[in-house]
């Protein structure tokens, strides 16, 4: 079995005007993504995702060029069962040969942004193609699953103090979910502002609902202080991205302000950036996106880390299908994950994108049983919505 032909998508999505919302990121008009398409000569079909921004926004020209001009191109030919020995061909480069043979990195230059959100978009296409070679669920072939069904958090949360507590319980109605997320941050304005809509959410739903905030790494070191100050007797179940992450230190000392377990890793790649945010104490929850950390495979060796640092694993799934499917993997076979991300915005990424239908019951996501990733994307709806880079 070899790999015959690779081809990336920039996919761009409409969201109808009366399922935007309004975040940090301004008003979300689309749903982007880079997928990956990577066939075999015997006729497999693998499908993986990069991503270069966080939520549903963003330019996917760069990604999907160096996907189809430079990456694809030195995958034709490979074994596609040589998932591990792949990502570290394009992770080292033109030094690949002397990184394997003397058995340390040796990338040309660091490798973060694009060049490993690619790297993620080959791994996960390449784990979906090796499943369906053996007619099995890719958790299967990452250890086993521990559970059939994962609990499941909505994520959502953008409305107005007034409001923010009818959203919540809306997503309590359509899913039966006992943990919830919202957004809070530089959307709102100083720090005081979104500790009175986290408090109005708080009365709301109650003492038995797990509530978790997300400031998108909008605020300062400083304003992240004073929100922990400020909605230090809410029981938050975690506070997300209180800072940049290119502010390590400064998570840390966030961290060390306060009671509130701090999430973060969605803006992260590979297991060093995670490996420095255990050694510096800056967080208690791993959050790598598996289209964008570096695929199934680093995503395994993040919750590794987690593991042994004695911390949990919660991977950011807001994201297309073939991420969402991957997180699903990598949570079922990791011993430190404890939640799956299920976004409440609209997502026809997941939901249009497919032919399958995803969704809560009961506060629970059920683990793919199909070979492979356990998705059957829809070629001619890709297509639809496809823009070529």
């Amino acid at each position: 079995m070899r790999i015959k032909t690779v081809q990336a998508w920039w996919v761009r999505i409409p969201i109808e005007a009366a399922r935007q919302h309004r975040s940090d990121f301004g008003q979300v008009t689309t749903f982007d993504a880079a997928i990956l398409r990577i066939e075999t000569n015997d006729g497999l079909v693998g499908w993986g995702e990069g991503k270069n921004a966080a939520g549903s926004t963003g330019s996917y020209g760069a990604l999907v060029h160096m996907l189809n001009h430079e990456v694809g191109p030195q995958l034709i030919g490979c074994d596609p069962a040589d998932i591990g020995v792949i990502w570290e061909m394009l992770y080292n480069g033109v030094r690949h040969d002397s990184a394997a043979q003397n058995g340390h990195a040796m990338p040309q230059l660091a490798r973060r942004g694009i060049s490993v959100a690619a790297i993620s978009a080959v791994d996960i296409a390449l784990w979906d193609i090796l499943g369906k070679s053996l007619g099995v669920p890719v958790w299967r072939l990452l250890g086993g699953r521990k559970l059939d069904r994962m609990p499941a958090y909505a994520s959502g949360g953008w409305a107005s103090t007034e409001a923010i507590g009818d959203q919540l319980k809306s997503y309590i109605a359509k899913g039966g979910f006992k943990a919830l997320k919202m957004r809070i941050g530089a959307m709102d304005g100083a720090p005081h502002h979104s500790a009175a809509r986290v408090r109005a959410a708080r009365q709301a739903l109650g003492p038995e609902v797990h509530l978790m905030v997300d400031a998108h790494g909008t605020y300062t070191v400083a304003e992240a202080k004073r929100f922990i100050h400020l909605a230090g007797d809410l029981d938050l179940a975690w506070f997300e991205e209180p800072v940049i992450a290119d502010d390590k230190p400064g998570m840390a000392e966030v961290r060390a302000s306060g009671s509130i377990p701090i999430a973060t890793g969605e803006s992260e790649a590979t297991r060093y950036a995670f490996r420095d945010l255990a050694t510096l104490k800056a967080a208690d929850i791993f959050q790598p996106d598996p289209a964008f950390c570096g695929g199934i495979s680093e995503a395994m060796k993040i919750g590794t880390i987690a593991s042994a640092f004695n911390l949990r694993f919660a991977p950011h799934l807001w994201a297309g299908a073939p991420c969402f499917f991957a997180g699903l993997h990598v949570c079922a076979a990791s011993p430190a994950s404890f939640t799956v991300e299920y976004s409440l915005g609209a997502n026809p990424m997941i939901h249009d994108l497919i032919e399958e239908t995803v969704e809560a019951k009961d506060g629970m996501i059920a683990i793919p049983e199909k070979p492979g990733l356990g998705f059957t994307l829809s070629e001619r709806f890709l297509e639809a919505h496809a823009l070529r880079g």
